[in-house]
């Protein structure tokens, strides 16, 4: 696949469940929680008071390295073989109740494709909502849901009007150097 530069980027998204959610998720997210300020390598983007993009080494969270490699692999599947070998960039997003993230893209470089996997999601936390000119679609998330789609599809995620942390993985994939 291409990246796609149409007014349909919306239909090239892709929704997949993780298999083992059930069992990745309480460990991502305790291991989240133990987390101090110290162990962030960088954040970024300081939107409504706190910082949208959460950046770590994938090491301070166990188990996120298979997480890592599922997204690859539906990224590479995707894709086809045009890259075989991709990378996986990845952030967290915390989101405490209150919180929204602003609308945004990730086409800075040389990105394939873009991703967030969801491994806490309380009711009322904010839907995606991705947007590519007059069309508009909204998805509601779910713990162990990944979503793939362009990088240039804009997007951003409205209020979270629950209660408890949602807390996403976002990664970019592009061809590995090398």
């Amino acid at each position: 696949m291409q990246r796609l530069d149409t007014p349909h980027q919306i239909a090239a998204i892709t929704a997949l469940h993780y298999p083992r959610a059930a069992d990745l998720n309480p460990v991502l997210a305790a291991a989240f929680a133990a987390l101090a300020d110290a162990d962030f390598t960088r954040r970024s983007h300081f939107i409504g008071g706190r910082f949208e993009n959460l950046y770590l080494d994938a090491e301070r969270l166990p188990r996120l390295d298979e997480l890592l490699r599922f997204a690859t692999a539906a990224a590479a599947e995707r894709l086809g073989p045009t890259y075989p070998r991709l990378r996986c960039g990845f952030w967290l997003n915390a989101m405490p109740p209150g919180s929204s993230t602003s609308r945004h893209s990730h086409e800075e470089n040389d990105e394939l494709l873009s991703g967030v996997y969801y491994v806490t999601a309380p009711a009322q936390s904010g839907d995606i909502l991705f947007a590519d000119g007059p069309f508009e679609i909204r998805v509601t998330p779910q713990p162990g849901m990944m979503l793939l789609f362009p990088p240039a599809l804009l997007h951003w995620v409205e209020p979270h009007r629950g209660a408890g942390l949602r807390l996403s993985v976002a990664f970019n994939l592009g061809p590995a150097s090398g």
